[in-house]
């Protein structure tokens, strides 16, 4: 869009009033999947753009490698396979490589040894971030130890990645844990779905344009629909997935957090504590679902053997590590209310699964239809404008519009998207990656886009109500064939009430 004006409020890289930027951050599970799919490269990215301060220190906390060469290496080579083509420019990537140090540690359920390495490492640096790039099992052990070694001080700051916990009890006890040793303003909890663009793009639609805040409710909105989507399956995490499941692992994890976004009241400002407050009370009103409605408001599936992309893939029973008999779902449908004057009458659809037809994850605010069609001498019927909010495969707001399609023939309206793409109005060359804003944050101190305690605990006790209602129901996975879109029951959640699905 030629001639679009940007309008900044601060600087995006300026740290908060009062925070210090971190002078060293800590990496543990530091050759893990995530650090070199996510955090690796992100760091990469930083550096190359000067968005790093110059004297950061990395310290890859891991049980692998023998000293700095072996870890630098590695990265060098990992990044090699994920930053994206033409991105890789060897002067940025010494720069990275230079400011990285290894602490060879191996941590366990009962504690860290090598933590001197860690120390030494660490020698004068005050003001440390701590990222846990582990198992939650392993955020107990991480915590006693840094507190043991006297390696926590009233600058250190430490992310957590989610899911934290299995449930609201085994979270309460981690978050207690780091309670004793952290204030809440210290522990950031880490939703990597927060740091894309588009979601913040949401707040942006909603806060900053007079033209849908005024629309956002019960009196225009007749019901909103959360979709994530992925091809892929468990990606050899079956002892992991096993025990968690599409509800714990996607829906506590970001889809609530994306529902809180959508539906939460306008914050009084653009900072961390207001904006978290406001989630938190949407979480809060959930209508718990128990009873009666655990059958008519949930889907429950497991993927069978089918075909994504035109090749055959197995069903979850078949995947590598299976045992079996498992009653994991891998697919979740749900019928979400909300209990507030604004949203009032007003479903919110969720639906997350694996092995499905493509790979999405997009928000649709379905708009109520025309009070009265002075229309229908022409055409009986007219469809609702539509909001759609595309986080994946790519960033893309679309309002679907009704106008008079041409010609003599009378009026007959049709559907026309307005539609912007974040990559094309601005000029964007490379999406960022989610994690690029939300370590640059962290770093910096900025807790806005971070997850507070006492959302987790509000999500997890929705969601531990939804576990027992399927205990108690024993409400078994509907099995869907791989490349579809779920269970038919899920189709069904939305048709009994009139919506329908959007494809």
């Amino acid at each position: 869009m030629a001639g679009m004006k940007t309008i900044t409020a601060t600087s995006q890289t300026e740290p908060r009033a009062g925070v210090a930027t971190a002078d060293a951050l800590v990496v543990f599970g530091a050759s893990g999947d995530l650090a070199q799919r996510m955090l690796w490269p992100s760091l990469y990215y930083l550096r190359r753009d000067r968005l790093l301060d110059a004297q950061l220190r990395i310290v890859g906390a891991t049980r692998q490698f023998e000293g700095d060469a072996g870890l630098r290496a590695w990265v060098a080579e990992s990044l090699t396979r994920h930053l994206q083509p033409g991105e890789r420019q060897e002067p940025a990537l010494r720069q990275l490589l230079d400011s990285v140090s290894h602490a060879r540690l191996e941590v366990s359920d009962g504690g860290i040894s090598g933590i001197e390495q860690l120390v030494a490492a660490l020698h004068g640096a005050e003001r440390v971030l701590y990222f846990l790039s582990t198992s939650h099992a392993l955020y107990t052990p991480i915590c006693t130890a840094l507190a043991r070694a006297g390696l926590i001080n009233r600058h250190s700051r430490i992310v957590l990645e989610k899911p934290i916990g299995h449930d609201f009890a085994t979270s309460e006890a981690i978050n207690a844990v780091f309670a004793e040793h952290f204030r809440e303003e210290q522990v950031l909890r880490i939703d990597h779905y927060l740091g894309k663009e588009a979601v913040q793009n949401l707040l942006a639609l909603r806060f900053g344009n007079a033209l849908f805040e005024p629309l956002w409710s019960s009196v225009a909105i007749e019901h909103v629909q959360i979709t994530v989507a992925e091809t892929v399956g468990i990606e050899g995490r079956w002892s992991y997935y096993d025990h968690s499941g599409a509800l714990r692992d996607m829906v506590q994890n970001h889809m609530l957090q994306l529902l809180a976004l959508v539906a939460m009241e306008p914050p009084a400002t653009f900072d961390a504590a207001a904006v978290r407050s406001e989630k938190t009370k949407v979480l809060r009103s959930l209508r718990p679902i128990a009873g009666a409605a655990v059958d008519t408001h949930t889907v429950r599936g497991q993927y069978a053997a089918g075909s994504i992309a035109g090749r055959p893939v197995p069903g979850y029973a078949d995947e590598p590590g299976a045992r079996n008999g498992s009653s994991t779902e891998t697919f979740v449908a749900l019928r979400a209310e909300i209990d507030n004057w604004r949203w009032a009458g007003v479903p919110f659809y969720l639906r997350t699964g694996k092995r499905m037809q493509g790979r999405r994850s997009d928000i649709v605010i379905q708009f109520r239809h025309v009070p009265h069609n002075i229309f229908s001498a022409y055409q009986a019927a007219l469809p609702a404008n539509r909001l759609v909010i595309q986080l994946q495969p790519q960033e893309r707001v679309t309002l679907e519009l009704l106008n008079k399609q041409p010609g003599l023939d009378g009026i007959r309206l049709g559907q026309v998207p307005l539609e912007l793409s974040l990559r094309d109005a601005f000029g964007v060359s490379r999406s960022r990656l989610a994690y690029e804003r939300l370590l640059l944050d962290a770093l910096q101190g900025n807790s806005t886009l971070f997850v507070r305690r006492d959302e987790i605990a509000a999500a997890w006790e929705w969601i531990d109500g939804i576990c027992a209602g399927w205990m108690k129901s024993g409400l078994a996975p509907k099995a869907y064939p791989a490349g579809s879109w779920g269970p038919t029951s899920a189709i069904a959640l939305a048709e009994r009430h009139g919506h329908s699905w959007y494809e």
